[in-house]
């Protein structure tokens, strides 16, 4: 199981990168293989303001659907566009070309309140 020590988690399964301002948000690698095969990564919040755990999109496998947590409240200021033809990115690379939103991010100290790489690993066992 890959669980990169420089990210935060949810106990949702989302991971969250922190670049100055800014931050990148994807599902671990944990929860794209309970997933299965991604068909379709569904983001309609761009532009929008959203809380802590609120829905931003859903990502639809071959067979469920599930709604994807903002880690952190902020302004969803891009989708990963290559997720439109590319679903499967996120299976193959869910930290890297699978990312999904890019946020600005409201407050820096929600972060104290996600996960490490340790507690995520203890939390899916």
């Amino acid at each position: 199981m890959n669980i990169p020590s420089n990210l935060k988690y949810t106990k949702e399964h989302e991971w969250i990168r922190v670049e100055g301002e800014v931050a990148y948000v994807g599902i671990t690698d944990y929860a794209q293989g309970e997933l299965g095969e991604i068909v379709f990564v569904e983001i309609e919040t761009v532009g929008e303001t959203l809380a802590e755990n609120a829905t931003f999109g859903s990502v639809e496998a071959v067979k469920t659907v599930s709604d994807l947590f903002m880690p952190m409240s902020g302004e969803i200021l891009e989708m990963n566009a290559a997720l439109e033809d590319h679903p499967e990115l996120v299976n193959n690379d869910p930290y890297g070309d699978g990312w999904m939103i890019k946020v600005a991010i409201n407050d820096l100290a929600e972060l104290d309140t996600l996960l490490d790489a340790a507690a995520y690993e203890a939390l899916i066992g």
